[in-house]
């Protein structure tokens, strides 16, 4: 006897699995780049225009909430990546089994994490 299908679905109760979770985030820094991009843009160009606009860019990147913002985009953008090379080789059939899709969701998870901290350590 099959199972009664759900008539809605609770979003807070699902709980996905590991993989779902990276796909989910993988989405989702996507975006957040994309959406932040003039910003990150902004920054750049007042980085390179002149002195005066350089001193400007080092007060405003001085600020910790600024930092702590770029911060979270490194770690969007090195998530992003990571999860796309995970990706790529699920689109190539490598580790598409169970285990080797939970190790690699568990790798991109750790890579992103650690090169964030590295990189924010050397920011901050």
């Amino acid at each position: 006897m099959d199972k009664p299908r759900p008539k809605y679905l609770n979003l807070v109760r699902i709980r996905l699995p590991l993989p779902g979770v990276v796909s989910i985030l993988h989405r989702v820094s996507g975006a957040a780049l994309f959406l932040f991009l003039p910003f990150v843009l902004t920054l750049f160009e007042m980085s390179l225009d002149t002195a005066q606009t350089f001193a400007r860019f080092k007060g405003v990147f001085s600020h910790w909430a600024i930092k702590l913002m770029l911060i979270g985009l490194l770690w969007a953008y090195l998530h992003h990546l990571c999860a796309g090379v995970r990706h790529l080789a699920l689109d190539l059939h490598y580790g598409t089994d169970l285990a080797a899709a939970r190790t690699s969701s568990i790798l991109v998870f750790a890579v992103s994490i650690a090169l964030t901290l590295a990189v924010a350590v050397m920011i901050w």
